[in-house]
């Protein structure tokens, strides 16, 4: 198997569109990978912080922990049909999506990452940082990045 190339999406219209813009610049036959990271409930629900204790149960936080892995799984289904790509393989990640990405980019010896600039911004973005920023600055292959024109 040839090196893959890894589709990188949150699961927004924008993140779709974006790797299709990216695909459509790759060669045909390229074996390439949907990637998503969980978008994991934060462990503090249920530990609590300082003297405050967890504000869920347990129980609560592995239905919040299944819930958050169906909808990855749904995310890169999703992802599959919109590409018109049934048989291509997915990869759920857990982490910080930026180095989660880039380390998984390493592990399989991707050949280059797609992703887009624009997916769930505004407020989010601004506080966390851009994943598609972290990924040019830090992977170890190429990576294609579709603008926000790219996609429109």
């Amino acid at each position: 198997m040839s090196s893959p190339v890894l589709l990188c999406t949150d699961g927004s219209d924008q993140a779709t569109k974006a790797v299709a813009a990216g695909l459509a610049l790759l060669a045909p036959g390229s074996t390439v990978v949907i990637v998503t990271v969980l978008d994991e409930p934060d462990p503090t629900l249920l530990t609590g912080t300082g003297f405050a204790g967890g504000v869920v149960s347990p129980e609560e936080f592995d239905q919040q922990m299944t819930a958050a892995d169906q909808d990855a799984l749904r995310i890169v289904a999703e992802t599959r049909t919109a590409l018109g790509l049934p048989d291509v393989e997915g990869k759920v990640l857990e982490g910080a999506p930026g180095p989660a990405i880039c380390d998984y980019a390493t592990e399989v010896g991707a050949a280059a990452i797609v992703t887009g600039s624009a997916g769930r911004g505004g407020i989010k973005r601004a506080v966390l940082g851009s994943v598609s920023d972290h990924v040019v600055r830090h992977a170890g292959c190429p990576v294609i990045v579709a603008g926000q024109h790219a996609v429109e």
